[in-house]
């Protein structure tokens, strides 16, 4: 499916449904509003995502339709937040606790890889943990080190938990219902960048909103995309570049510039990764272009890069190439040094297709 918007065979929609312009904000709380009519047992809790709605609001107003029992406020605890998810999971509800920055996730670490991506092995298929952990991630927004971070690298690292990055607030709507109606812990990141607009990675121009894109025509009622299936957001023949979240909107526009005829995947989820697309992407192309914000260092672009060299070595025509964050905490007065933008990008790729 490339682009996104029509319904296909990666999504599943109920009949009759009415279309609404979104931004990604809108598009995550519907899923979350969707997924509570439906189900009794959906339950959403974090800091402040209650009366508040969510420090970006992408909560408000459940908590005055679904009342205090389903919809409640955390005490600043993510261990505490995590740990009583999984206990919720294992009981029979679906919890979706929201971390309010994923800088602040570390301390539910435990919780995460060793309670809810192990409870069903270690119980042998007994108990489950269907839980999604929402949480704001990456940077472009002057928010410093504690409020910048990619921590996706981490999870994808851990057996039994599922990673999820929509890129458009269509993918963010039918990815959180999917990943709510999963049977595993799903970590779902937010790139909140993009929230209100795509960014094309030029920081000095005026922003941009979601009005009028094609991919934020969302539905009003259900519809799932399954988790593991990447999006095609550009067909091409000359390059394959690999992306996610923020990133997709920042390659586009860096091809566009220079007039490539490239393919650009963007990846939807991480873990399971739809590897199937990527192989066919570079045997058709013979180059690959790997962009993401994280960190370079055991960052998740070095996962695809070797499962790439592994499945596609006979088709490259030339080395692949990576463009990351560096390898530092992610820094306020330099964010656009540290920022993968259109410079870094176009120099990654002119030395692709100079090989």
């Amino acid at each position: 499916m490339e682009g996104g918007g029509a319904v296909s065979d990666v999504m599943t929609q109920e009949a009759g449904t009415d279309v609404q312009q979104m931004n990604m904000i809108q598009a995550i709380n519907s899923a979350m509003d969707v997924m509570m009519e439906r189900d009794p047992t959906v339950v959403v809790m974090g800091e402040d995502v209650g009366f508040f709605g969510g420090v970006f609001r992408a909560t408000a107003g459940l908590q005055q339709k679904y009342g205090k029992n389903r919809v409640f406020d955390t005490p600043i605890t993510e261990c505490g937040i995590i740990g009583v998810a999984v206990g919720m999971g294992a009981y029979g509800l679906r919890p979706v606790p929201e971390i309010q920055f994923a800088d602040y996730i570390y301390p539910a670490l435990d919780q995460l890889v060793s309670e809810a991506g192990r409870l069903r092995y270690r119980s042998a298929g007994e108990f489950i943990a269907p839980m999604t952990v929402r949480s704001p991630f990456g940077g472009g927004i002057f928010g410093g080190q504690t409020h910048s971070q990619s921590p996706e690298g981490i999870f994808t690292h851990c057996s039994g938990i599922k990673t999820v990055i929509p890129s458009t607030p269509y993918d963010a709507k039918g990815l959180l219902i999917a990943a709510i109606e999963d049977n595993d812990p799903t970590i779902f990141f937010e790139p909140k960048r993009i929230y209100n607009g795509p960014f094309d990675g030029e920081y000095d121009t005026p922003a941009t909103s979601w009005a009028g894109h094609r991919d934020a025509q969302v539905p009003t009622g259900y519809y799932r995309i399954p988790l593991g299936k990447a999006r095609i957001a550009r067909a091409g023949g000359a390059l394959t570049i690999l992306c996610y979240g923020t990133m997709v909107h920042v390659v586009e526009h860096t091809v566009a510039m220079l007039g490539l005829d490239a393919e650009i995947v963007d990846l939807r989820s991480l873990v399971p990764l739809d590897i199937e697309t990527i192989e066919a992407s570079v045997k058709k192309t013979g180059r690959c272009l790997i962009v993401h914000e994280a960190t370079r260092t055991s960052g998740f672009g070095a996962e695809l890069l070797a499962q790439v060299q592994e499945r596609c070595f006979h088709y490259l025509e030339a080395p692949i190439e990576r463009v990351t964050g560096f390898d530092t905490p992610y820094p306020h007065s330099l964010e656009w040094a540290y920022f993968p933008g259109p410079v870094r990008i176009r120099e990654a790729i002119n030395k692709i297709m100079k090989d």
